[in-house]
């Protein structure tokens, strides 16, 4: 019985894996070439008023974007790193912020988070199946 269960969750969380790792991949293309300004604008995170976009280094840009993903996704929140985006972007109301900026910064920090759980899982699996 739990032969078959790892026959069929093994090929599924490798597919979750890639799929999530495309979804990625692409939400962050196309936010970088063509929506990266209009969601700037959009938005407008406290640190771009101190600096512009270009002279902060990746960690901070990376941080920016998932700020504006967890104001999007997680509105409500007063808790840990939600809670402190709310806080930083209590100007945006999601409800008014256009899909075409919405869906890249939701698909690049959804495909992370759960393509992590995924490849947690395929590591799982693949111990389990060792012998």
């Amino acid at each position: 019985m739990f032969d078959t269960f790892l026959l069929y969750a093994l090929p599924l969380s490798f597919t979750l894996l890639v799929a999530c790792a495309l979804a990625s991949i692409v939400s962050l293309a196309v936010l970088m070439l063509f929506r990266l300004r209009e969601t700037n604008q959009t938005l407008r995170h406290p640190y771009l008023d101190q600096r512009p976009w270009a002279r902060y280094p990746l960690s901070i840009k990376a941080a920016i974007l998932l700020d504006y993903f967890l104001r999007l996704a997680f509105p409500n929140s007063s808790f840990w790193i939600a809670g402190q985006a709310n806080h930083l972007l209590r100007h945006v109301r999601p409800a008014d912020v256009p899909t075409r900026v919405k869906w890249p910064l939701i698909g690049l920090w959804a495909g992370c988070f759960v393509g992590l759980f995924a490849m947690i899982f395929l590591w799982i699996i693949v111990l389990i199946t060792m012998e």
